[in-house]
């Protein structure tokens, strides 16, 4: 039971790397928080996990949005020992000049400016807390950008960034910052970031990646169970390549 006694907030948990990570943390004895815009979602991953969950439908684009999520998990479990910044939004793969301004503020909202939002309303809590760790998954586009998802790849390369720069600032605070990378995987966008969905697509992705297969949410729950756990009492500032390779 390695987060007995903790509290978790993942958000983009309704489904993908969100659900995958939520269920996990609960496993090891975790009280999670599923948040994310599609309440219908959100209600189904609680639910699975039974007792030890809330959700709440939350945009992390919006600060309002947050303190009611963040105000909920208090109110539920009385303390926030983690926040995992999960939800993520891309264009679909293509030419970079084509994407729409709405859907490139979407991208910024969502994949950069929640992480702004979450660090204003958990970090107050858990500096009185004494310490906790704030976990963001970014991606290995934010590593080794290629071509037709350039907005995407920007905004992860950002998260990295401001997870590092993060991670200095509240060391003193006893809050660690962590990111992961991971490559492609089994979720509700990766239609959009192979640009369409065929068998022979598919197969040129997973030719990319040396361990031969694409990422699901149970690899990268896995990795930010670890990253969340007193195991890592001494990582902070890692952006962790969960690529079976492809960063290489």
């Amino acid at each position: 039971m390695r987060l007995e006694n903790k509290v978790a907030i993942i958000t983009g948990a309704a489904s993908g790397f969100g659900e995958g990570i939520a269920k996990r943390f609960a496993k090891e004895g975790a009280k999670v928080v599923v948040a994310d815009l599609n309440a219908k979602g959100a209600e189904r991953v609680a639910n699975e996990i039974g007792r030890a969950a809330i959700w709440t439908q939350t945009d992390v684009s919006l600060r309002s949005e947050f303190d009611e999520m963040v105000d909920a998990a208090k109110s539920a479990f009385g303390r926030i020992d983690i926040m995992v910044n999960n939800a993520g939004y891309t264009h679909r793969n293509g030419d970079m000049l084509e994407v729409d301004e709405t859907t490139f503020d979407l991208i910024t909202a969502v994949n950069m400016k929640a992480i702004y939002h979450a660090a204003l309303a958990v970090v107050p809590v858990m500096d009185r807390q004494g310490g906790g760790v704030i976990l963001t998954t970014a991606s290995t586009a934010g590593i080794r950008p290629r071509p037709g998802l350039t907005w995407y790849n920007a905004s992860k390369g950002w998260a990295i960034t401001a997870t590092k720069s993060m991670a200095v600032e509240l060391a003193p605070k006893n809050i660690r910052v962590n990111c992961l990378c991971p490559v492609a995987g089994e979720t509700g966008m990766l239609e959009k970031f192979m640009g369409a969905d065929t068998p022979e697509i598919r197969e040129k992705f997973r030719a990319s990646i040396p361990l031969g297969r694409l990422s699901t949410p149970l690899d990268i729950a896995n990795a930010a169970l670890w990253l969340a756990s007193d195991e890592a009492a001494f990582i902070t500032g890692v952006a962790l390549e969960v690529d079976g390779g492809r960063c290489i």
